[in-house]
C-alpha cells in the first residue's frame, strides 16, 4: 500500500464511513451511562455481537492458512484484550464521571500513541511536545474540577486516562495485525477474545449474564450496531486509506456529540468550569496531531 498523506482528507465512501463512526462512538458514553446491565456483562454481549456480526465475513476471507496470516490472528487476540482493559477504563468513567469529561480525557489516545512510538526508538516532532503540554494543562482543569465535586468523578476521570491509554495500545496492535489480514478477520477475532476475556470476571463477580429486562437488551443492540459495527468497525476499515492523524482529530468529534446526546437522553450538562479544560484538552490533542504529522 502506498504512503498515505497526512493532511489529506478522507474522499469517497470514506466519508460516510468516517460520518457513521462519530456517530456510533458518540452514543456509546451516553448508552452505557443509562444502561443499568453491570459493566462485565455489557462487555461480554458488545462484543459478542460485534463478532457474530462480523464472522461471516471473516469466514468468507479464509484468512488463517499462511504463516503471516495466524501469526496476525494472535497480535488480533492481543488486541482483543487490551480492547477489553480500554472497555473496562470507559464502562467506569461514563459511569463515574459526565459524559463530556470522560470522552474528553479518552481523546488523550494519539498523546499516548505517540509516547509508545518514541519508547519504541520513534521520533516525536519537538513541535508536537507543545500541543501535549496544553492537552495537560486541560487534563489538570478537569480533574480539578471534578475532584472537589466528588471523589467518585475524579476516579471517573482517572479511569477515561488509563484507558485512553489501552485503547491506543489497542491501535497500534491492531494496525501491526491488520498489515496481513482483513478488517473483518482482524475485528471478529480481538472482538471474540475482549468478549471472552470478560466472562471470568463475570463468574467471579456472580453476575446475572440473562436475566434483565428488555429496555437493556435494546440499549445493548443499540450499542453492538451503533457502537461497536457503526463506530469502532467502521474506523478500522477507513484506517487502511485514512491516515491515522487524520482520524484520530475526526475521532475528537466524539466530545460534542457525545455530550449533545448526554444532555438529551440524561439531562447530563457537565460543570461549566470543566467547559475551558475540555478545550484545551482538545486543542492541545488537534495541535499535537497536526503538527507531529506535519513533519
Amino acid at each position: 500500500m502506498k504512503d498515505q498523506s497526512h493532511t489529506q482528507l478522507p474522499t469517497g465512501r470514506d466519508i460516510p464511513l468516517l460520518l457513521g463512526g462519530i456517530l456510533g462512538i458518540g452514543i456509546s458514553g451516553p448508552l452505557i451511562a443509562l444502561s443499568a446491565m453491570p459493566i462485565m456483562v455489557l462487555i461480554f454481549w458488545r462484543n459478542l455481537g460485534g463478532a457474530l456480526l462480523m464472522a461471516p465475513f471473516a469466514l468468507r476471507a479464509k484468512q488463517w492458512k499462511s504463516a503471516q496470516e495466524r501469526s496476525a490472528i494472535l497480535w488480533s487476540a492481543l488486541a482483543g484484550l487490551a480492547l477489553s482493559l480500554h472497555f473496562i477504563g470507559f464502562f467506569i468513567a461514563m459511569r463515574f464521571t459526565s459524559v463530556a469529561a470522560g470522552t474528553a480525557l479518552t481523546a488523550l489516545q494519539p498523546l499516548f500513541a505517540a509516547l509508545y512510538v518514541k519508547k519504541l526508538g520513534g521520533h516525536i516532532p519537538s513541535k508536537a511536545w507543545l500541543g501535549m503540554g496544553i492537552s495537560f494543562l486541560g487534563v489538570l482543569i478537569i480533574t480539578g474540577v471534578d475532584f472537589t465535586i466528588s471523589w467518585r468523578a475524579f476516579l471517573g476521570d482517572i479511569a477515561a486516562i488509563i484507558c485512553a491509554a489501552l485503547s491506543a495500545l489497542y491501535v497500534l496492535i491492531g494496525a501491526k495485525a491488520q498489515k496481513n489480514i482483513a478488517t473483518s478477520t482482524y475485528t471478529t477475532v480481538a472482538y471474540a477474545t475482549c468478549a471472552i476475556t470478560a466472562l471470568p470476571a463475570i463468574f467471579i463477580l456472580s453476575d446475572p449474564i440473562i436475566a434483565f429486562p428488555g429496555v437493556e437488551w435494546l440499549l445493548l443492540l443499540a450499542l453492538i450496531f451503533g457502537s461497536q459495527i457503526m463506530g469502532h468497525t467502521m474506523f478500522n476499515f477507513s484506517l487502511k486509506r485514512v491516515s491515522p492523524a487524520v482520524v484520530s482529530l475526526i475521532v475528537f468529534f466524539e466530545v460534542p456529540v457525545g455530550a449533545i446526546f448526554a444532555w438529551w437522553w440524561l439531562g447530563q450538562i457537565p460543570p461549566l468550569l470543566v467547559i475551558p479544560g475540555i478545550v484545551l484538552l482538545l486543542a492541545g490533542c488537534s495541535l499535537f496531531v497536526t503538527r507531529g504529522a506535519s513533519q
